[in-house]
């Protein structure tokens, strides 16, 4: 397994600079990551940085408490795309999950998903399963399995409790197999990777990714 091309590698503190973006990107280059994934304002910054490599910009929408206003959302995946982003992480309103308004959720992506399709990018549609009962979860595979995504992520990394190998199991078990699912949220060693990639994740998003990179290697 080579754990690196499962990884995004992910900056997205409050506080992020152009350095930190830039350290990301050379290292994503390096260890031949899967994507470099940053905040909007540096989307453009961090494509610049990987042109001509296999690397893949990703950006977040809606990030981190996915209730702002479709509208919001919407202007948020123009400019991305605009920027150069190849990858959208877009967190859904979980405000809208806990009401049980599917009817909002379900206008929500069908307005998205259309921007991101027309422009053949990939969505990444960010659940926060750590908050979430399995009922909600199994209802959001359904929903958003039905709409067409590209990966259902298991979190945002903000909640009290990020991805676990439950969530993706659960997920795995009521995604159609080609939607993919990535894990995200306090994963910090290989082996917790490893168990994740085991439980069905397909991409692992991760701040931690050279410390992994480095002790799946000393395994070998």
């Amino acid at each position: 397994m080579n754990i690196a091309e499962y990884i995004d590698h992910t900056v997205l503190k409050p506080t992020t600079t152009i350095a930190d973006v830039e350290k990301l990107s050379a290292e994503a280059i390096h260890y031949q990551f899967a994507a470099v994934c940053v905040p909007p304002l540096f989307v453009k910054k961090a494509k610049e940085m990987v042109e001509g490599t296999p690397v893949k910009v990703a950006t977040v929408i809606g990030f981190p408490f996915g209730y702002s206003a479709i509208e919001a959302k919407v202007a948020e995946v123009i400019l991305a795309i605009i920027d150069g982003a190849d990858e959208l992480d877009v967190v859904i309103n979980i405000s809208a999950i806990k009401n049980h308004d599917w009817q909002f959720l379900a206008n929500e992506i069908n307005t998205i998903l259309p921007i991101i399709r027309g422009k053949n990018k990939i969505i990444k549609i960010i659940i926060e399963s750590g908050i979430l009962t399995d009922a909600e979860i199994i209802k959001c595979c359904d929903l958003y399995g039905a709409a067409g995504i590209d990966f259902m992520k298991t979190s945002t990394g903000y909640a009290e409790k990020g991805a676990t190998v439950e969530a993706v199991l659960l997920m795995r078990k009521h995604l159609a197999d080609t939607i993919r699912i990535k894990a995200s949220g306090g994963i910090k060693t290989f082996a917790f990777a490893k168990q994740l990639i085991d439980a069905g994740a397909d991409r692992l998003g991760c701040s931690s990714s050279i410390a992994i990179v480095n002790e799946a290697t000393s395994q070998h």
